[in-house]
Protein backbone atom coordinates (compact mmCIF):
# COMPACT_ATOMS: atom_id res chain seq x y z
CA UNK A 1 0.00 0.00 0.00
CA UNK A 2 1.14 3.51 -1.00
CA UNK A 3 1.20 5.38 2.38
CA UNK A 4 1.78 9.14 2.69
CA UNK A 5 3.61 7.93 6.69
CA UNK A 6 5.80 5.10 7.51
CA UNK A 7 3.17 2.72 9.60
CA UNK A 8 6.09 0.36 10.12
CA UNK A 9 3.96 -2.48 10.73
CA UNK A 10 6.93 -4.46 11.12
CA UNK A 11 4.76 14.58 29.96
CA UNK A 12 0.26 15.23 31.59
CA UNK A 13 -2.86 14.80 30.98
CA UNK A 14 -5.24 13.86 28.14
CA UNK A 15 -4.68 12.31 24.67
CA UNK A 16 -6.40 10.02 22.43
CA UNK A 17 -4.51 6.51 22.77
CA UNK A 18 -3.26 6.53 26.16
CA UNK A 19 -1.32 10.21 24.98
CA UNK A 20 -2.27 12.49 27.50
CA UNK A 21 -2.57 11.29 31.31
CA UNK A 22 -0.05 12.81 33.05
CA UNK A 23 3.03 10.63 34.21
CA UNK A 24 3.52 10.86 37.65
CA UNK A 25 6.78 12.16 37.56
CA UNK A 26 6.17 15.07 35.52
CA UNK A 27 2.75 16.25 37.09
CA UNK A 28 3.93 18.41 39.71
CA UNK A 29 6.94 19.84 38.10
CA UNK A 30 5.08 21.07 34.96
CA UNK A 31 2.53 22.79 37.90
CA UNK A 32 5.97 24.23 39.66
CA UNK A 33 7.24 25.91 35.98
CA UNK A 34 3.68 26.86 35.28
CA UNK A 35 3.77 30.37 34.90
CA UNK A 36 0.84 32.81 34.19
CA UNK A 37 1.26 34.40 30.57
CA UNK A 38 -1.63 36.67 31.10
CA UNK A 39 -0.42 38.13 33.89
CA UNK A 40 0.69 41.09 31.48
CA UNK A 41 -3.20 42.40 31.79
CA UNK A 42 -2.40 43.22 35.61
CA UNK A 43 0.27 45.59 34.84
CA UNK A 44 0.61 49.25 34.64
CA UNK A 45 -0.90 51.16 31.74
CA UNK A 46 2.71 51.97 30.04
CA UNK A 47 3.94 48.80 28.61
CA UNK A 48 7.16 50.83 27.67
CA UNK A 49 10.06 49.29 29.40
CA UNK A 50 12.98 52.20 29.71
CA UNK A 51 15.54 49.57 29.84
CA UNK A 52 14.30 47.31 27.92
CA UNK A 53 15.15 46.44 24.17
CA UNK A 54 13.54 47.98 20.95
CA UNK A 55 10.81 46.26 20.22
CA UNK A 56 11.75 45.79 16.38
CA UNK A 57 15.12 43.99 17.74
CA UNK A 58 12.64 41.78 20.07
CA UNK A 59 10.45 41.12 17.36
CA UNK A 60 13.15 40.77 14.27
CA UNK A 61 15.18 38.15 16.90
CA UNK A 62 12.10 36.36 17.19
CA UNK A 63 11.51 35.75 13.34
CA UNK A 64 8.95 38.17 12.97
CA UNK A 65 11.28 39.55 9.58
CA UNK A 66 14.03 42.29 9.54
CA UNK A 67 14.20 45.93 11.91
CA UNK A 68 12.52 47.39 8.68
CA UNK A 69 9.82 45.52 8.73
CA UNK A 70 9.04 45.16 12.27
CA UNK A 71 8.96 49.40 12.13
CA UNK A 72 6.63 49.05 9.26
CA UNK A 73 4.49 46.88 11.40
CA UNK A 74 4.85 48.76 14.58
CA UNK A 75 4.13 52.12 12.12
CA UNK A 76 1.00 50.35 10.91
CA UNK A 77 -0.13 49.86 14.27
CA UNK A 78 -0.21 46.12 13.51
CA UNK A 79 1.88 45.37 17.38
CA UNK A 80 0.62 45.18 20.37
CA UNK A 81 2.65 44.86 23.72
CA UNK A 82 0.59 44.15 26.81
CA UNK A 83 -2.79 44.44 24.94
CA UNK A 84 -1.77 48.50 23.94
CA UNK A 85 -0.89 49.64 20.68
CA UNK A 86 2.90 50.12 20.41
CA UNK A 87 4.58 52.58 19.18
CA UNK A 88 7.72 53.25 17.38
CA UNK A 89 10.95 53.85 19.40
CA UNK A 90 9.10 51.81 22.11
CA UNK A 91 11.47 49.57 24.58
CA UNK A 92 9.93 46.24 26.42
CA UNK A 93 11.39 42.93 28.31
CA UNK A 94 11.28 40.43 26.28
CA UNK A 95 11.04 37.91 29.79
CA UNK A 96 7.66 38.94 30.92
CA UNK A 97 5.84 40.97 27.90
CA UNK A 98 2.77 39.76 26.00
CA UNK A 99 3.22 40.77 22.62
CA UNK A 100 1.12 40.38 19.14
CA UNK A 101 1.41 41.18 15.21
CA UNK A 102 -2.02 41.28 13.92
CA UNK A 103 -3.64 39.43 17.04
CA UNK A 104 -1.27 36.12 16.90
CA UNK A 105 1.00 35.78 19.76
CA UNK A 106 4.86 35.95 19.19
CA UNK A 107 7.00 34.42 22.10
CA UNK A 108 9.71 36.56 22.52
CA UNK A 109 11.41 35.17 25.54
CA UNK A 110 14.88 33.61 24.34
CA UNK A 111 15.03 31.20 27.15
CA UNK A 112 12.06 28.92 25.74
CA UNK A 113 12.28 25.82 23.59
CA UNK A 114 9.37 24.43 21.39
CA UNK A 115 10.23 21.54 19.41
CA UNK A 116 8.00 18.77 17.34
CA UNK A 117 9.57 15.21 17.56
CA UNK A 118 8.42 12.26 15.54
CA UNK A 119 8.24 9.31 18.13
CA UNK A 120 9.67 6.13 16.85
CA UNK A 121 8.00 2.96 17.98
CA UNK A 122 9.09 1.13 20.98
CA UNK A 123 10.10 4.51 22.66
CA UNK A 124 8.88 5.19 26.71
CA UNK A 125 7.39 8.69 26.70
CA UNK A 126 9.01 9.66 29.93
CA UNK A 127 12.51 10.91 30.82
CA UNK A 128 13.41 7.74 32.67
CA UNK A 129 12.73 4.57 33.14
CA UNK A 130 13.51 1.86 35.60
CA UNK A 131 13.36 -1.13 33.08
CA UNK A 132 16.40 0.84 30.84
CA UNK A 133 13.90 1.27 28.30
CA UNK A 134 14.36 3.67 25.33
CA UNK A 135 12.96 7.01 26.18
CA UNK A 136 12.25 10.90 24.99
CA UNK A 137 15.65 11.74 27.41
CA UNK A 138 17.63 9.69 24.80
CA UNK A 139 16.86 12.27 22.08
CA UNK A 140 17.23 15.14 24.07
CA UNK A 141 21.25 14.84 25.37
CA UNK A 142 21.76 18.36 23.68
CA UNK A 143 19.62 20.06 25.64
CA UNK A 144 20.18 18.49 28.84
CA UNK A 145 23.86 19.26 28.50
CA UNK A 146 22.49 22.69 28.55
CA UNK A 147 20.69 22.30 32.05
CA UNK A 148 17.18 22.62 29.22
CA UNK A 149 14.57 20.62 31.05
CA UNK A 150 11.78 19.53 28.34
CA UNK A 151 8.40 18.74 29.26
CA UNK A 152 6.54 16.20 26.48
CA UNK A 153 2.94 17.52 26.34
CA UNK A 154 0.46 14.67 26.31
CA UNK A 155 2.36 10.68 25.95
CA UNK A 156 2.16 8.22 23.12
CA UNK A 157 2.09 4.33 23.83
CA UNK A 158 4.98 2.56 23.84
CA UNK A 159 3.64 1.05 20.76
CA UNK A 160 2.26 4.16 18.77
CA UNK A 161 4.61 6.35 16.63
CA UNK A 162 3.94 10.16 15.37
CA UNK A 163 3.88 13.42 16.50
CA UNK A 164 4.85 14.59 20.11
CA UNK A 165 5.58 18.47 21.63
CA UNK A 166 8.70 18.80 23.68
CA UNK A 167 8.97 22.28 25.78
CA UNK A 168 10.37 23.51 28.32
CA UNK A 169 7.16 26.29 28.75
CA UNK A 170 5.63 24.48 31.87
CA UNK A 171 2.48 27.15 31.46
CA UNK A 172 1.89 26.16 27.82
CA UNK A 173 2.32 22.47 28.22
CA UNK A 174 -0.09 22.33 30.83
CA UNK A 175 -2.61 24.43 28.62
CA UNK A 176 -2.51 22.42 25.59
CA UNK A 177 -2.69 18.63 27.73
CA UNK A 178 -5.79 19.55 29.64
CA UNK A 179 -8.79 18.56 28.34
CA UNK A 180 -10.70 21.74 28.82
CA UNK A 181 -9.02 23.36 25.40
CA UNK A 182 -9.95 20.33 23.32
CA UNK A 183 -6.98 20.32 21.27
CA UNK A 184 -7.49 18.13 17.80
CA UNK A 185 -5.10 15.72 17.30
CA UNK A 186 -5.00 13.34 13.71
CA UNK A 187 -4.36 9.66 13.73
CA UNK A 188 -3.93 7.27 11.17
CA UNK A 189 -4.22 3.73 12.04
CA UNK A 190 -4.22 0.64 10.07
CA UNK A 191 -6.82 -1.52 10.23
CA UNK A 192 -8.15 -4.92 8.41
CA UNK A 193 -10.53 -4.44 6.17
CA UNK A 194 -12.96 -3.93 4.46
CA UNK A 195 -14.10 -1.34 6.86
CA UNK A 196 -17.88 -0.75 6.10
CA UNK A 197 -19.92 2.60 5.09
CA UNK A 198 -21.16 2.85 8.31
CA UNK A 199 -18.66 2.93 10.11
CA UNK A 200 -17.56 6.45 10.19
CA UNK A 201 -20.61 7.24 10.82
CA UNK A 202 -21.50 5.31 13.93
CA UNK A 203 -17.46 6.73 15.35
CA UNK A 204 -18.49 10.68 14.34
CA UNK A 205 -22.53 9.77 16.22
CA UNK A 206 -20.59 7.87 19.00
CA UNK A 207 -19.83 4.66 20.55
CA UNK A 208 -20.46 3.40 24.09
CA UNK A 209 -17.17 1.99 25.97
CA UNK A 210 -16.51 0.74 29.46
CA UNK A 211 -15.91 4.10 30.95
CA UNK A 212 -18.43 5.74 28.79
CA UNK A 213 -19.30 7.37 25.29
CA UNK A 214 -16.75 8.20 22.86
CA UNK A 215 -16.99 9.72 19.43
CA UNK A 216 -14.24 11.36 16.89
CA UNK A 217 -14.71 14.49 14.92
CA UNK A 218 -13.71 13.09 11.72
CA UNK A 219 -13.26 9.83 10.36
CA UNK A 220 -12.33 8.76 6.66
CA UNK A 221 -10.76 6.20 4.18
CA UNK A 222 -7.24 6.77 3.17
CA UNK A 223 -5.76 4.05 1.25
CA UNK A 224 -7.01 0.43 0.77
CA UNK A 225 -4.35 -2.48 -0.13
CA UNK A 226 -6.14 -5.88 -0.13
CA UNK A 227 -7.34 -6.42 3.37
CA UNK A 228 -5.31 -3.61 5.08
CA UNK A 229 -7.27 -0.46 5.23
CA UNK A 230 -5.48 3.24 6.30
CA UNK A 231 -7.61 5.45 8.13
CA UNK A 232 -8.01 8.58 9.63
CA UNK A 233 -9.36 9.70 12.80
CA UNK A 234 -9.35 13.39 14.11
CA UNK A 235 -10.44 13.50 18.19
CA UNK A 236 -10.16 16.13 20.68
CA UNK A 237 -10.92 13.91 23.68
CA UNK A 238 -8.83 11.70 25.51
CA UNK A 239 -8.95 8.54 27.49
CA UNK A 240 -6.86 5.71 27.54
CA UNK A 241 -6.03 3.86 24.28
CA UNK A 242 -9.20 5.55 22.91
CA UNK A 243 -8.54 5.27 19.73
CA UNK A 244 -7.45 1.57 19.98
CA UNK A 245 -10.71 1.02 21.89
CA UNK A 246 -12.93 2.74 19.82
CA UNK A 247 -11.86 0.64 16.48
CA UNK A 248 -11.68 -2.34 18.02
CA UNK A 249 -15.37 -1.94 19.57
CA UNK A 250 -16.57 -0.93 15.57
CA UNK A 251 -14.19 -4.39 14.20
CA UNK A 252 -11.62 -3.06 13.39
CA UNK A 253 -8.13 -3.52 15.80
CA UNK A 254 -5.84 -1.89 14.98
CA UNK A 255 -2.70 -2.86 13.69
CA UNK A 256 -0.13 0.32 13.51
CA UNK A 257 -1.15 3.86 14.83
CA UNK A 258 0.92 7.08 14.03
CA UNK A 259 -0.07 10.73 15.13
CA UNK A 260 0.19 12.99 12.54
CA UNK A 261 -0.95 16.35 13.90
CA UNK A 262 -0.74 17.88 17.08
CA UNK A 263 -4.03 21.15 16.99
CA UNK A 264 -1.64 23.28 14.03
CA UNK A 265 1.34 21.47 14.25
CA UNK A 266 1.58 18.73 11.66
CA UNK A 267 3.75 16.25 11.09
CA UNK A 268 4.46 15.97 7.40
CA UNK A 269 7.56 14.88 5.94
CA UNK A 270 9.63 14.22 9.14
CA UNK A 271 11.38 10.54 10.07
CA UNK A 272 11.08 8.63 13.06
CA UNK A 273 13.85 10.16 15.42
CA UNK A 274 13.99 13.90 14.53
CA UNK A 275 13.67 16.80 16.18
CA UNK A 276 12.85 19.93 15.01
CA UNK A 277 12.31 23.47 16.21
CA UNK A 278 8.41 24.59 16.33
CA UNK A 279 8.12 27.86 13.52
CA UNK A 280 7.11 31.53 14.91
CA UNK A 281 3.65 30.92 13.11
CA UNK A 282 3.32 27.21 14.73
CA UNK A 283 3.89 28.88 18.08
CA UNK A 284 1.43 31.96 17.56
CA UNK A 285 -1.08 29.04 16.21
CA UNK A 286 -0.84 27.31 19.56
CA UNK A 287 -1.00 30.67 21.20
CA UNK A 288 -3.91 31.39 20.17
CA UNK A 289 -5.41 28.10 20.78
CA UNK A 290 -4.99 28.49 24.49
CA UNK A 291 -5.90 32.41 24.50
CA UNK A 292 -8.83 31.41 23.20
Amino acid sequence: MARTYDMSLGGEYYDPDDEEYAAPDQASEIADAEFDLDQSAQRANDAHAPEGERLQKVLARAGVGSRRACEDLIAKGKVTVDGKRATLGMRVDPQSAVVRVDGARVQTRDDLVYLAFNKPLGVLSAMSDDRDRPTLADYLQRYSDKGVRLFHVGRLDFDTEGLILLTNDGALAHKLAHPSYGVPKTYLAEVIGPVAKDVGKRLRDGIELEDGPAKVDSFRLVDTNGNRVLVELILHEGRKHIVRRMLAEVGHPVQSLVRTRFGPVNLGGQRPGVLRPLTSKEIADLFAIVDQ
